[in-house]
Order: structure tokens, then C-alpha cells, then sequence
């Protein structure tokens, strides 16, 4: 079955840097757009970065912008998300996401959390 594994989460200070890891299984990895999401305690779950099977198309959420790198390794059924600058606003449970747009199915890791705090 589909699984996705977090990981690299932690504490950090504001301004430092951190990356996350997604470690995927039981599906064709290296045919699927892969995607990181976050949610903040007491707000909705938001789109982070996305990147598509090949890594032709990378797209972020405007707040992430010039910090926050997605990036993959398909020989490895991995997909990482580099964060620079951390921003206290950074603070959330992040999490791997894939999609099989034939079954209409999201599928979700568990998430890592980050806490961005001096």
C-alpha cells in the first residue's frame, strides 16, 4: 500500500535552516506529482510546494518564496523540502502528499513537526 515517511523535523531558530525528508512506497514514485503541505495549529491545511513527476514544474505558496526549496531523487523514492530563513510563521506540522488522480485518492504521511521559536 501507499506509504509516505517524515522525517527532519524539530526546533529551530528564526533564520536558520532545516530539511525536511518523505520517504515513499507501494506506488510508481518516479510517475507522481509529490507535494508538501503544513498546517499551523488553529488554521487549515495549505499547499507548500508541489513538484511534478519530473521535476519540470515546481510551484510554491507566494509565502515561501526564495526560502523553501522542493526538490527529488526518483532512483531513491524521495522527496525533500529545504527551508531557509525559517520564520516563526513556519511553525506547523508538515506533511508529504501524493495524489492518484485516477482513484481521486490523496494520501497523506503522518507529518513532521516544526517549530521555528528563540
Amino acid at each position: 500500500q501507499v506509504q509516505l515517511v517524515e522525517s527532519g523535523g524539530g526546533l529551530v531558530q528564526p533564520g536558520r535552516s532545516l530539511t525536511l525528508s518523505c520517504a515513499a512506497s507501494g506506488f510508481a514514485f518516479s510517475m507522481r506529482a509529490m507535494a508538501w503541505y503544513r498546517q499551523a495549529p488553529g488554521k487549515e491545511r495549505e499547499l507548500v510546494a508541489r513538484i511534478s513527476s519530473n521535476s519540470g514544474s515546481i510551484n510554491y505558496v507566494e509565502s515561501v518564496k526564495g526560502r523553501f526549496t522542493i526538490s527529488r531523487d526518483n532512483a531513491k523514492n524521495m522527496v525533500y523540502l529545504q527551508m531557509n530563513s525559517l520564520k516563526p510563521e513556519d511553525t506547523a506540522l508538515y506533511y508529504c502528499n501524493t495524489r492518484d488522480f485516477s482513484l481521486d485518492i490523496d494520501y497523506w504521511g503522518k507529518g513532521t513537526l516544526v517549530t521555528v521559536s528563540s
